[in-house]
C-alpha cells in the first residue's frame, strides 16, 4: 500500500478579498507578528459578506488551517467563520464551521478533504467571518497557515478522481430532472450514452412499479426484499435513539434470607427484599449471568454495609451479606468505587469517604478488596494501597477493568487528609490521586500519570466526579468532565493503555457547548465496545444555588468513529415536592449520588437510588429502580411504514374513481398499516377519509 506523503505548509497568496481598512491589508495574514497589533487583515465593516480567498501556488490536499492571534485577547478575534474550499473561486465546497477561543494561543482545525473517503484537491480557500468577539466590531485575522499534501503523484490522481466525481453528480442530477419532468426519451438517451446509474437497481425497478406501472402489490414486495436483504440497516444505523424507562418493581422474596437476619439488621425502610434507600453506593453488572451487584453507600445518617444481587430473568433482589465487615470485607462505606472481572467472577472495591471528625492516620489507610462471587468469599488484597506504591486513600475517584490483560485502571479522586496535618498545612489545595494501573497477577501498582495542572500533550489533570471508561476493543481509557476544587471541567481526553499515549479529544472550551453534555451536573457513563459509543446521563447540579433553577435530566451519546455528540433527550422539568412523582413515574427524577450499570450484551442500562438533592429533606435519599433501552427504528417498523405509505397512496388514487371501494380499502387494508396505539398516526388515519370528498384536480401525482 503507498505511503501518503505527510503534511507540510503550503504555500498561498491572498487573491481576493471583500473589504479592508486602513493599514490593516489582507496580506499581513502571510507573517506571523503575534506583538504586533496592527500585523493583521481587519474587514472595512462586519456586514457580510466578508471574506479573503487564498490562492494556492498548486493543487493540494489542504488539510488543516492554522489561525495565530495577536498576544492578547482582542475583540475583533472570530468568535464563528466558516472555510470553504474548491479548485475555482466560483465552485467550493464547505470545510469547516467552527470558532476561535478569545485568546492568544494559535488554533489549528482540521478541514473537511474526503469525500466518500477519498481525497480531494483545493486550489482556492475562502475565510468567511460570521461573529466577532466584540459586539458590533469588525473582523481581524492576524495570521493564518495551511497545512497539507501537494506532491503531485498524489494530488493529480485525486484531480482526476475528483474531476470524474463531479461530472458523474452532474450527469445524475439531469437524469433525476429528465424522469421528474416524465423525458424519457432523454433519460433513456442519456443513461445509454454515460452509463451512470441514477441509483441503486432497486430503487429504479420501485420507481418503474409504482409510478410507470403503478403495481402497489409488487412494490410492497419489493419493500419485503429490500429489508430481508438489509438495505435499510445503515439508514437504522443513523437514525436517532428514542429512550423508554421503565421503572423496576422486584419480585418479594418470601422464602428464607440466604442467612439468619436479626430484626435489628433490617434496611430502614423494613424491607428485606431488596436495598433501600441511599446515594453514593457502587453497583456494577455481570452481562454474562445479567447480574446486578450493589454494594455500601450512604442512607442520609450512617454509612452502609450491605451487599446485594439483582438477577434481571428472575427480577429478584437477593441479599448476599447484610454488613460484609462481618465476613472479612470492607467496612460500611459510601463514594467508593467498584469494577468487575467478569471472566474470572470477581469484584473489586477501592476508596471511601471518612467526615474530618473520624480521620486518624489509621483510618486514612486506603484498603483494597476483592470479592469471588463463586466462592462467596472476600479478601484483604491490600491494607493501604499507598504503601504498596498505590493511591492513598480517595474517594469520588474512578476505576476501570480490563479483563484480557487482567488489570484495573484507577484514576482521580480527592486524596483525604487528617485535620491539621503537616500534609495539610503546607497547602490550602485539595490534592488529587493521578492515574494508576494494578496488575492483578503479580499485586502491584504502577504510577502512569501525577495529577498534573500543566497543558502538556501528555499531562492529566485529575479531578473528582468525572467519567472514566475502558473500550475493550480499541484498549483506550475515555475520561470525561469532572470537578476540581471549584471549578467544572468539561475537557475529553482518552489514554492508550499499551502506547502510554494521551489524546486529547477536546480541551472544552470551543463554543459548542450547547452540542455536548453540560459542565456542573452530575455525571453517569457507560461504554458500548460494539457499537463505538459512549453514553452519559446527566442528572442533578451539585450547585445548591443552580439546583432549583436548572434542574434536568438529558442523555447524550457520543460517536467514537465520527467524534459526534448528539442529546437523545432533555427533560427540563423542576423536581416537585414529591420526586417519586415528579415525572409522572415516566423518567427518573434528577438526582446526584446515584449509580448507572450498562449491560452491552442486551443493550440495557440499569439505574439505582440517589440523591435528589431536596433542600427541605437534606437527609432524603432514593431508593427507586429503573431500565433504559435506547431504541432506533427496527426493520418491522420500517416496513410497516412503507407499507402505509404505499396504501395510503393506493387509497387516495381509487377515492378518485371508486370511493365505496376506496373507503373498503381503507377499513380492511391501509387501517392493517397503522399503529393504533400512536396518537400522531391514529390521528393521520382518521384524517384519511376526507380524501372521498376531494375533487380529482386535489390529488398530487406520482410523476
Amino acid at each position: 500500500m503507498a505511503v501518503v506523503p505527510e503534511s507540510r505548509v503550503l504555500t498561498f497568496s491572498v487573491f481576493k478579498w471583500s473589504s479592508y481598512s486602513s493599514t490593516y491589508l489582507p496580506e499581513n495574514i502571510l507573517v506571523d507578528k503575534p506583538n504586533d497589533q496592527s500585523s493583521r487583515w481587519s474587514s472595512e465593516s462586519n456586514y457580510p459578506p466578508q471574506f479573503l480567498i487564498l490562492k494556492l501556488e498548486r493543487p493540494a490536499i489542504v488539510q488543516s488551517i492554522t489561525f495565530g492571534k495577536y498576544e492578547k485577547t482582542h475583540v475583533c478575534n472570530l468568535k464563528k467563520f466558516k472555510v470553504f474550499g474548491g479548485m475555482s473561486e466560483e465552485n467550493m465546497t464547505e470545510l469547516l464551521s467552527s470558532g476561535l477561543k478569545n485568546d492568544y494561543n494559535k488554533e489549528t482545525f482540521t478541514l473537511k478533504h474526503k469525500i466518500d473517503e477519498q481525497m480531494f484537491p483545493c486550489r482556492f480557500v475562502k475565510i468567511v467571518p460570521l461573529m466577532s468577539w466584540g459586539p458590533s466590531f469588525n473582523f481581524s485575522i492576524w495570521y493564518i497557515e495551511l497545512h497539507g499534501i501537494e506532491d503531485p503523484d498524489v494530488v493529480q490522481p485525486c484531480l482526476n478522481w475528483y474531476s470524474k466525481y463531479r461530472e458523474q453528480e452532474a450527469i445524475r442530477l439531469c437524469l433525476k430532472h429528465f424522469r421528474q419532468h416524465n423525458y424519457t426519451e432523454a433519460f433513456e438517451s442519456l443513461q445509454k450514452k454515460t452509463r451512470i446509474a441514477l441509483e441503486h437497481p432497486m430503487l429504479t425497478h420501485l420507481h418503474d412499479r409504482l409510478v410507470l406501472q403503478g403495481d402497489f402489490d409488487a412494490c410492497e414486495e419489493l419493500i419485503d426484499k429490500a429489508v430481508r436483504d438489509g438495505l435499510f440497516n445503515q439508514y437504522i444505523s443513523q437514525q436517532e435513539y428514542k429512550p423508554r424507562w421503565s421503572q423496576i418493581i422486584p419480585k418479594c422474596n418470601k422464602g428464607p434470607s440466604t442467612q439468619e437476619i436479626n430484626r435489628d439488621d433490617m434496611n430502614s425502610d423494613g424491607d428485606d427484599n431488596r436495598p433501600g434507600m441511599r446515594g453514593g453506593h457502587q453497583m456494577v453488572i455481570d452481562v454474562q449471568t445479567e447480574t446486578v451487584y450493589l454494594f455500601g453507600g450512604w442512607d442520609g445518617t450512617q454509612d452502609l454495609a450491605d451487599f446485594w444481587a439483582y438477577s434481571v430473568q428472575e427480577n429478584q433482589w437477593a441479599c448476599i451479606s447484610r454488613d460484609t465487615e462481618k465476613e472479612s470485607g470492607p467496612s460500611a462505606r459510601s463514594c467508593h468505587k467498584m469494577c468487575i472481572d467478569s471472566q474470572r467472577r470477581q469484584i473489586y472495591t477501592l476508596g471511601r469517604y471518612l467526615d474530618s471528625s473520624v480521620r486518624n492516620s489509621k483510618s486514612l489507610k486506603s484498603d483494597f478488596y476483592r470479592y469471588d462471587i463463586d466462592a462467596n468469599t472476600w479478601t484483604l488484597l491490600s491494607e493501604d494501597t499507598s504503601a504498596d506504591g498505590g493511591p492513598k486513600l480517595v474517594f469520588d475517584h474512578q476505576m476501570c477493568m480490563d479483563s484480557e490483560k487482567h488489570m484495573i485502571y484507577t484514576f482521580g479522586g480527592r486524596i483525604l487528609t487528617c485535620n491539621g496535618s503537616v500534609e495539610d498545612s503546607r497547602t490550602s489545595e485539595p490534592q488529587f490521586s493521578g492515574l494508576y494501573a494494578y496488575h492483578c497477577q503479580a499485586g502491584t501498582w504502577s504510577l502512569l500519570r501525577e495529577d498534573s495542572c500543566n497543558a502538556g500533550p501528555e499531562d492529566v489533570q485529575s479531578r473528582i466526579g468525572h467519567c472514566m471508561l475502558f473500550h475493550t476493543r480499541n484498549r483506550c481509557l475515555y475520561v470525561f468532565g469532572g470537578q476540581r476544587s471549584k471549578t467544572y471541567l468539561n475537557d475529553f481526553f482518552s489514554y492508550d493503555v499499551d502506547g502510554d499515549h494521551v489524546e486529547i479529544i477536546s480541551d472544552g472550551t470551543k463554543k459548542d457547548s450547547g452540542m455536548v453534555p453540560m459542565t456542573g451536573f452530575t455525571q453517569r457513563a457507560t461504554i458500548d465496545p460494539e457499537l463505538n459509543e459512549i453514553h452519559v446521563l446527566s442528572g442533578l447540579s451539585k450547585d445548591k444555588d443552580k439546583r432549583e433553577e436548572n434542574v434536568r435530566n438529558s442523555f447524550w451519546i457520543y460517536d467514537i468513529a465520527r467524534n459526534n455528540w448528539s442529546c437523545v433527550y432533555k427533560n427540563d422539568q423542576a423536581v416537585k415536592e414529591n420526586p417519586s412523582k415528579a415525572l409522572q413515574e415516566e423518567e427518573p427524577c434528577p438526582r446526584f449520588a446515584h449509580q448507572l450499570v450498562y449491560d452491552e450484551m442486551h443493550k440495557v442500562h440499569y439505574l439505582f437510588g440517589g440523591n435528589p438533592g431536596k433542600s427541605c429533606s437534606p437527609k432524603m435519599r432514593l431508593d427507586d429502580f429503573w431500565s433504559l433501552k435506547l431504541c432506533r427504528p427496527s426493520k418491522e417498523y420500517l416496513l410497516r411504514h412503507c407499507k402505509y405509505l404505499i396504501r395510503k397512496y393506493r387509497f387516495e388514487e381509487k377515492a378518485q374513481s371508486e370511493p365505496l371501494s376506496a373507503l373498503k380499502y381503507l377499513q380492511n387494508d391501509l387501517s392493517l398499516t397503522v399503529d393504533h396505539t400512536d396518537p400522531d398516526e391514529t390521528k393521520e388515519f382518521q384524517l384519511l377519509p376526507s380524501a372521498l370528498f376531494k375533487s380529482s384536480s386535489d390529488f398530487i401525482p406520482l410523476g
